[in-house]
């Protein structure tokens, strides 16, 4: 930053009223820049005290005020030299560490704390250069007009009094300490607001605790009353099967051909109602922390064998073909699975009931961080954008044609990502109405109980 050919003003120091004259003279320059009231004390205040000191422990002060830099990013500037022996331990001084009896490091540190630039050039036997530097408001830019004008102001200023500027002074001391004051009271209020915040946070933190021991107490009995009456409604389901069963095997004697049909409405009532019961003490048991998983070694080949065998009675004709990929180059598995096998028999059966001509295919395939990741691929309706969250809530089924004529629990795809996730692993769709649909169960190869987990509890076999 280069220094101008000639600064507003220059005052020699070498006697305390030059001292005041510096404050003085400081203030008047401020007011004439636009500075705001509290940026004059502060600059005035700062240039007092590094005069105060060029007078005190030094020789042939001198402190010149100027503007420097662009318009827009403009300084006023107060430079203040002397020939004294310089300030030793100018680093520590600055930094806090140095104790100096006469109070001078603690003035240079406060000065510094009041501008926005403070820079200190000294060396013993050279003297002590110090440069102060305050932003003028944005917008006030001095040209050259203005800077002769403001030159010639200065110039015509009378000697300052000194019984007047201590007057100023403490005027000035009074405001400051009565901003001071009112800050205090401010931060007061403002601690008082904290304070009730606080004990409102601690309240609503409590509250939400309470609901959230109903709520844990809620789901509890809400597993409780499923699991309940899961087995009550069992044992009846399970009679009406049996009963059924013997009528349609004739085991009484031959059936008309009326009554035969309406013994296989009962039963594939039974059945439905016994498939949605299963589910219930299923979800029931993973959102109590009862379901337990038990790895065992098996192949994703082996897996696929058995759900191709019990599947392929879900066809409703040859207008659907079910494909299940190679899978024997995938390394062996160890993890539960009949929850692996109950996840994918969800998803083949729902993809078989929405794809009335077309295919579904299974396939596995190896994924980063040593993941399996299984795909359960169809050609059927698909499922809007707007529905592919839903999908996964309990209860929640898509309308359609095909839902209409074939109504499902709505407890299906939400158990199988209970499922995955109780087994580290996820559940996810990509779909297009007219298109089809692709679920997506990523598992961990190998299960790692989970730290804090116990993985369910001994003994807690629904008898299925």
């Amino acid at each position: 930053m280069s220094a101008p050919a000639a600064p507003l003003c220059t005052l020699e120091l070498r006697a305390d009223a030059d001292v005041v004259s510096a404050r003085q003279r400081a203030r008047e320059v401020a007011v004439r820049l636009g500075l705001d009231g509290q940026d004059q004390v502060r600059f005035a205040t700062a240039v007092s005290e590094v005069a105060r000191n060029a007078v005190r422990y030094a020789r042939d002060g001198r402190i010149a005020f100027d503007v420097r830099g662009a318009p827009g990013e403009q300084h006023l500037v107060a430079r203040v030299s002397d020939a004294g022996p310089g300030i030793p331990h100018i680093d520590e001084v600055l930094d806090g560490r140095y104790v100096s009896r006469t109070g001078m490091g603690m003035g240079l540190i406060g000065t510094r704390r009041l501008m926005d630039r403070f820079e200190v050039r000294t060396a013993p036997g050279e003297g002590t250069t110090v440069e102060l530097a305050k932003r003028l408001p944005r917008g006030g830019a001095v040209d050259a007009a203005a800077r002769a004008r403001i030159v010639a102001e200065l110039a015509g200023l009378r000697p300052a009094d000194p019984v007047q500027e201590l007057q100023r002074q403490n005027a000035e001391l009074v405001a400051a300490l009565a901003e001071v004051r009112a800050r205090q009271e401010d931060l007061s209020r403002l601690n008082q607001e904290l304070e009730d915040t606080n004990r409102g946070v601690v309240a609503l933190y409590a509250e939400l605790d309470e609901r959230m021991e109903q709520l844990r107490r809620a789901n509890k009995l809400r597993a409780q009353f499923m699991s309940y009456m899961g087995h009550e409604f069992r044992t009846p389901l399970d009679s009406i099967l049996a009963l059924s069963g013997l009528l349609l095997n004739h085991v009484d004697g031959p059936l008309e051909e009326e009554q035969e049909k309406q013994v296989g409405f009962i039963r594939r009532s039974a059945q439905d109602l016994l498939g949605l019961v299963d589910d219930l003490l299923d979800t029931a048991k993973v959102e109590a922390g009862k379901a337990a998983v038990r790895p065992t070694p098996f192949t994703a080949g082996e897996l696929f064998n058995a759900l191709r065998a019990t599947l392929r009675p879900l066809l409703a004709g040859e207008r659907t073909q079910l494909w299940f990929d190679d899978a024997s180059a995938l390394p062996p598995l160890l993890t539960d699975e009949p929850k692996v096998a109950q996840i994918l028999r969800n998803l083949v059966s729902n993809a078989l009931k929405f794809t009335e001509a077309g295919e579904v295919r299974v396939s596995a395939r190896m994924a980063d961080g040593d993941r399996v990741l299984f795909r359960v691929a169809d050609t059927g309706v698909g499922i809007a954008a707007e529905d592919q969250a839903r999908i996964f809530e309990d209860f929640a089924q898509v309308d359609g044609h095909v839902q209409r004529r074939r109504r499902g629990t709505g407890l299906g795809l939400p158990l199988s990502r209970k499922l995955a996730e109780l087994l580290g692993g996820t559940l996810g769709v990509q779909s297009e109405p007219g298109r089809g649909s692709v679920f997506t169960l990523e598992l961990p190869r190998e299960y790692h109980e989970p730290a804090g987990r116990s993985g369910g509890e001994e003994g807690d076999d629904d008898g299925r």
